[in-house]
């Protein structure tokens, strides 16, 4: 077995083994990194195709956390692709987060890196901790709809804070959908942990797009000048 198929296939334990083999044998942990997130490619696929459902698909995320746990420290991050930083948390008064941990190990999976806040997060700390890591993508979870209306809390926060224009805001859980999404403002929806993983990457690709047409007319106008 291979390290990408431990992962697929959730292995949990066997991938310690086999990392550990493969780092004795002078593996570049950039190269380890690059299999399990092959692996996880794979995973999102089959969840996505309704071939892997919620319990193989925890395993393998786990399996896949367990060996970021492993070579985290060991790799060259000159040498590692971000995609992008995400910050995610279930909003305040809702304690549930077992499709947030999902989402967020698949991203970590997709090349992402991700500081999850846990659940029962307060607004306030949504708004700090977004001035303080500074991520690309603000993920709020929510799974009941007596708790869904503190997305609108923490988007109208970031706006006083004048985080907003700095953040892409996405949300996903039970008691969300795409017209709560453009109801309160919020840059898109996700319903599972690949759909998120997917919106993810698109709007990353949306804001470089952004990012260098906003720098072209500069770059032209030096030339110019």
């Amino acid at each position: 077995m291979d390290i990408k198929k431990a992962v697929i296939e959730g292995k949990i334990y066997e991938i310690e083994e086999l990392i550990s083999q493969a780092l004795e044998s002078g593996k570049a942990s950039n190269d380890i990194l690059k299999e399990m997130i092959s692996g996880m490619e794979v995973v999102s696929d089959l969840f996505e195709r309704k071939v892997y459902y919620v319990p193989e698909t925890l395993l393998s995320a786990h399996a896949m956390q367990r060996g970021l746990d492993i070579i985290r420290p060991l790799l060259n991050y000159d040498k590692v692709e971000v995609q992008g930083k995400v910050l995610i948390g279930t909003v305040a008064g809702d304690v549930h987060d077992i499709g947030k941990n999902l989402v967020s190990m698949f991203l970590e999976g997709a090349g992402f890196e991700v500081k999850n806040l846990g659940r029962d997060v307060p607004t306030q700390v949504f708004v700090e901790e977004t001035r303080k890591y500074k991520p690309d993508i603000l993920g709020l979870s929510a799974m009941m709809s007596t708790t869904i209306v503190k997305m609108r809390e923490v988007i109208e926060a970031l706006e006083e804070a004048g985080l907003r224009d700095d953040v892409l805001v996405i949300i996903g859980g039970a008691a969300a959908s795409e017209s709560y999404a453009r109801e309160i403002g919020a840059d898109g929806y996700a319903s599972d942990a690949a759909k998120a993983v997917k919106l993810c990457e698109k709007l990353m690709k949306e804001r470089g797009k952004r990012e260098l047409v906003k720098e072209i007319p500069r770059s032209h106008a030096a030339r110019h000048a």
